[in-house]
C-alpha cells in the first residue's frame, strides 16, 4: 500500500507520516523532517502555519533542497502500446487497436511493476478455483460408477451456471470490455474473437438452463438433453487468462536491460553545504553546481567534474571494460559508475534527466517502443485477418447447421467458436515488437544504443562501412612528435605563436599543439581576429603578428611558399605523419609533425567486418600519404583523403549511387551531414562526450568491435522476427481450417474450443519465449 505523505510546516518538504518528529497543535498532528524543524515549530507554531511557501530553495534548518530536479520519473509520463507505438496518450489505459494495456513510453523507476499482471493473476486464481469443480461436474459422465446419475441434468446445469458466471462475467470481464471497444473503434482484434466466442457459448448455455423450452426439439441429443458449454466458456476464459499471465511475465523479461539500468542509479548523495557541513539527501534533490562528496566504494551520484581528490573508477556500466580508469581533478565523471578506493569532491553538472544514464534509458526505451519496417507485413495481415475469421466462423456455423449431423446446431456452435478462438492474431502482433524490445536491451548491455527499430533492421543489409579516421580508427588524442624551424625566429616563439592560435580552436589537433607548448614551458598569449578555414587550418593575430597554421591547401591558397620543406613533408606524409605548417607574417617558419596512434581494436574489427563481406572505406581530411599508410596497416578497401567535412555527404551519395548500402561511423557532430545521408549513421564516442541524438546508432565506448556485435545482433534479430512471423502464419493457416472441421469428413476429427484456446495461448507464449532467446545470444 502506498505510504501517506504530508508537508513539513516549517520547510514545506514532503515527508512520510511515519516521521519520528511530530507534534500536536490545536488538535492537529504535524510531522517534521528533522528535530530542528520540530523545535522551530514548537517555539512559534502560528508563524509556520501562516507561511504558505518556503522563503528559499533550501530548508533553513536541515539544508535540504525543497524542489526536486527534473528526474525522468517526475516528468509527465506518456503511455504507449507495446504492439502499436503510434498510440500515445497521457494516462494509462488500453490500446484502441489491439486492446493491450498501455505501458510507460519511457521507463521510470517503478515502471517495472506491471499492474495489469497483478490484476490478471487475481482473476486467474479465482477462475481456476471455480473452473476445476465445474470441469469435474461437466465431465462426471466420463468417470466410472456413473457419478453423474446422482444429480439431475437440470440441477447440474444450474450448478454449472452458478460456477461459470463469476469466471466469465468477472474474470473474463476485461476481454468483453476490450472486445466491445474494438467494435466501437472499428479495429477488430484478438479480444473481439475471444469475447464473441466465450459470449456465445455462455449465453447459449444460460438460455438452455434458464429457458430450455425456447429451443426446438432438434437441439436435443439422443437422450433428450440439450448440451451446454459452460465448461468450454469457463475453460477458454481460464486458458486465455493463463496465457495472458505467462505472456505478461515473459514480456517483463524483455525489459530486463531497462530494469538493470534503472537499478544502477544510487538512491542518495552526500551534499556539502556552504558552511562545510554534510548531509545525505535523495538523488532527485541534487541540483547543478551542488558540491558532492564521493566516498570509497560508493556509486557516483550524477555527472560532474572532480574539484578535489582522485580515484580509480569502474566505468564498466558505460564502456563494458572491467578495468577501472584513473580520474583526477578536472576530469569528468559519470553518474552510476562505481568509485574505487579513493575519495573526492565533485561539482554536479548534469542531474536528473540530463545525466548520461538517464539519456541511455530514454534512448533504449524509445527504441523498444519504435516500429520496424518488417512489422508492416504483420499489421497489414492483422488488419484484414479478424474480419475474415469472423466471416469464416459464420460460414462454419451455416455449413454445420445445414449439413452437419444431429444435433447440427450444437455442432455449428462448437465449431464456429473453435474457429474464433484459435484464430486470435495475438502471436502475429507480438512477433516483431517482442524481438525488438529484447534486441535493443541486448545492445544496451554492450554499449550500443539503437535510436529506433528501423536502424536495427537496416543495419542487417549494409555492405559498405565508411569510417572517419581521427577518433574512430585512431585513438583521437594526437600528440606532437617533433617540431622543426627554418628561419631566425626562436623555437619557443614559434611554438607560442602556434599554441596561442590553437587556443581558440576546437580541432582535435589543437589540443596536441597546446599540450606540446605546456611541455616546453611556453607562454600562450591572446589571439585576435581568429578565423577557421574548414579542412585547411586557422589564422589570427598574435602579438601584432599575422599567424597561420594548417596544411598545404591553406598555404597554397594564401600564396605562401614552403618549397624548402616540401620534400621532407612529403616523406613524413608517406610514413603516416600529419604535418602542420606554420607561417608568421606570410612567411613560412616551420612545421609540427603530429601522430595519432591507431586503436588496438581497429585491425581486429576490420578483419571481422571483412569476414562478413562488408567493405571498409576511410574518409579523412588528412593528406593522401598519411591516409594511405593507415589504410595499408588496416587493410582498408577504399580511401578518400583531403576531404572537407562538407564533401563527406557527397561521397556517401556517390557510393550509394553505385549500389552500396552504406553505414557511416563518425564522431556524430562534425560528420552530421554524412551520418544523415548514410542508410545507417553510427556515432562513435566515449562517456558524456557522445552526441547521443546525432545518429541512428550510438557506440558509447567508441570501439569498432561494437559495430561487429551490432551487425550480428541485427541479423539475429531479423532472423528471430521471421521465425516468429512464420510460426504465427503457419499456426493460423493450419489452425483455422482444422477448427472449422475440414478433417471431420475424412478422419472424424473435431477441434474442441477448449483445445483451440490452449493452442492460441501457447502460440502467443511461444512467440515471446522465442524472442527471449536473443538475450542469450553470443555476439
Amino acid at each position: 500500500m502506498k505510504q501517506k505523505t504530508t508537508l513539513d510546516p516549517v520547510c514545506k518538504m514532503e515527508i512520510k507520516k511515519e516521521s519520528p518528529f511530530h507534534a500536536t497543535y490545536k488538535g492537529n498532528q504535524y510531522y517534521f523532517c528533522s528535530g530542528k524543524c520540530l523545535s522551530k515549530f514548537v517555539d512559534n507554531p502560528e508563524n509556520y502555519l501562516q507561511q504558505k511557501k518556503p522563503s528559499s530553495s533550501y530548508c533553513p534548518e536541515c539544508d535540504i533542497s525543497l524542489y526536486p530536479n527534473s528526474l525522468s520519473g517526475t516528468q509527465d509520463t506518456e503511455w504507449t502500446c507495446p504492439m502499436h507505438p503510434e498510440i500515445i496518450q497521457k494516462q494509462p489505459g488500453n490500446c484502441p487497436i489491439c486492446g493491450m494495456a498501455l505501458e510507460p513510453r519511457i521507463a521510470v523507476p517503478g515502471s517495472e511493476i506491471n499492474p495489469e499482471l497483478n490484476i490478471m493473476q487475481a482473476r486467474l486464481y479465482v477462475s481456476l478455483a471455480l473452473t476445476l469443480p465445474l470441469m469435474i461436474i461437466a465431465m462426471s459422465h466420463l468417470f466410472p460408477g456413473q457419478y453423474d446419475g446422482f444429480i439431475s441434468p437440470n440441477v447440474k446445469n444450474w450448478i454449472e451456471l452458478f460456477l461459470a458466471t463469476p469466471v466469465v462475467i468477472w474474470a473474463g470481464w476485461p476481454f468483453f470490455t476490450k472486445g466491445w471497444k474494438s467494435i466501437i473503434y472499428r479495429s477488430l482484434n484478438m479480444f473481439t474473437l475471444i469475447s464473441i466466442g466465450v459470449g456465445v457459448a455462455f449465453v447459449y448455455s444460460a438460455i438452455v438452463t434458464i429457458a430450455p423450452g425456447l429451443l426446438p426439439v432438434e437441439f436435443r441429443d439422443h437422450n433428450g438433453n440439450i448440451p451446454i458449454y459452460f465448461e468450454a466458456a469457463a475453460v477458454i476464459t481460464t486458458l486465455v487468462l493463463l496465457g495472458q499471465v505467462i505472456e505478461l511475465n515473459a514480456r517483463s523479461k524483455t525489459g530486463a536491460a531497462i530494469k538493470s539500468l534503472l537499478s544502477l542509479a544510487p538512491k542518495k548523495a552526500r551534499r556539502i553545504n556552504d558552511d562545510g557541513s554534510e548531509v545525505d539527501i535523495p538523488l532527485n534533490f541534487i541540483h547543478p553546481d551542488d558540491k558532492l562528496r564521493v566516498r570509497p566504494g560508493e556509486k557516483i551520484p550524477v555527472d560532474g567534474i572532480i574539484i578535489s581528490g582522485s580515484s580509480s573508477i569502474d566505468e564498466s556500466m558505460i564502456t563494458g571494460e572491467p578495468i577501472p580508469v584513473e580520474h583526477k581533478e578536472g576530469d569528468f565523471v559519470i553518474g552510476a559508475t562505481i568509485n574505487g578506493h579513493g575519495s573526492f569532491i565533485m561539482d554536479a553538472k548534469k542531474v536528473g534527466s540530463d545525466t548520461l544514464l538517464s539519456q541511455i534509458i530514454k534512448m533504449v526505451s524509445l527504441a523498444q517502443r519504435s516500429r520496424a519496417p518488417i512489422q508492416n507485413l504483420a499489421d497489414k495481415v492483422s488488419g484484414v485477418f479478424v474480419p475474415i475469421v469472423i466471416l469464416i466462423s459464420l460460414c462454419t456455423f451455416i455449413v454445420w447447421f445445414i449439413w452437419g449431423p444431429s444435433p447440427s446446431f450444437v455442432y455449428a456452435i462448437v465449431n464456429s467458436i473453435a474457429v474464433l478462438i484459435i484464430a486470435c492474431p495475438c502471436a502475429l502482433g507480438l512477433a516483431t515488437p517482442m524481438s525488438i524490445m529484447v534486441a535493443t536491451g541486448k545492445g544496451a548491455s554492450f554499449g550500443t544504443l539503437f535510436k529506433n527499430a528501423e536502424s536495427l533492421q537496416k543495419l542487417k543489409n549494409i555492405d559498405l562501412l565508411v569510417i572517419d579516421k581521427t577518433g574512430t580508427l585512431t585513438i583521437g588524442k594526437p600528440k606532437v612528435s617533433s617540431f622543426q624551424s627554418f628561419n631566425n625566429l626562436t623555437k619557443k616563439d614559434l611554438i607560442s605563436y602556434a599554441a596561442s592560435l590553437e587556443k581558440a580552436s576546437e580541432h582535435p589537433l589543437a589540443s596536441a599543439i597546446i599540450d606540446y607548448a605546456d611541455e616546453q614551458n611556453v607562454i600562450i598569449n591572446d589571439v585576435k581576429s581568429f578565423k577557421t578555414i574548414s579542412g585547411q587550418g586557422v589564422l589570427g593575430i598574435v602579438n601584432d603578428h599575422n599567424v597561420l597554421l594548417g596544411n598545404e591547401k591553406i598555404f597554397e591558397s594564401s600564396n605562401i611558399q614552403f618549397n624548402v620543406a616540401r620534400s621532407e613533408t612529403a616523406i613524413l606524409h608517406e610514413n603516416g605523419q600529419t604535418v602542420m605548417l606554420l607561417a608568421v607574417d606570410n612567411k613560412f617558419e616551420g612545421f609540427f609533425t603530429v601522430t595519432d596512434p591507431i586503436k588496438d581494436s581497429a585491425k581486429q574489427a576490420i578483419d571481422q567486418l571483412h569476414n562478413k563481406n562488408i567493405q571498409i572505406c576511410m574518409l579523412t581530411g588528412d593528406n593522401f600519404g598519411t591516409a594511405k599508410t593507415v589504410a595499408k596497416k588496416l587493410n582498408i578497401d577504399l580511401v578518400f583523403a583531403d576531404v572537407l567535412p562538407t564533401q563527406k555527404s557527397d561521397i556517401i551519395k556517390k557510393l550509394q549511387s553505385e549500389g552500396h548500402s552504406v553505414a557511416m561511423a563518425g564522431d556524430g557532430i562534425n560528420d552530421a551531414p554524412a551520418l544523415a545521408q548514410a542508410q545507417v549513421g553510427i556515432a562513435m564516442g566515449t562517456g558524456t562526450d557522445i552526441a547521443i541524438e546525432s545518429a541512428d546508432i550510438t557506440l558509447i565506448k567508441g570501439d569498432l568491435r561494437a559495430i561487429v556485435k551490432a551487425i550480428n545482433l541485427s541479423r539475429a534479430t531479423i532472423s528471430n522476427i521471421k521465425q516468429n512471423l512464420f510460426f504465427a502464419f503457419l499456426y493460423n493457416s493450419l489452425g483455422v481450417p482444422i477448427a472449422a472441421g475440414v478433417l471431420y469428413p475424412f478422419f472424424g476429427i473435431l477441434l474442441s474450443p477448449i483445445i483451440a484456446a490452449a493452442a492460441m495461448s501457447f502460440s502467443s507464449v511461444s512467440v515471446v519465449y522465442n524472442s527471449l532467446r536473443l538475450r542469450r545470444l553470443q555476439l
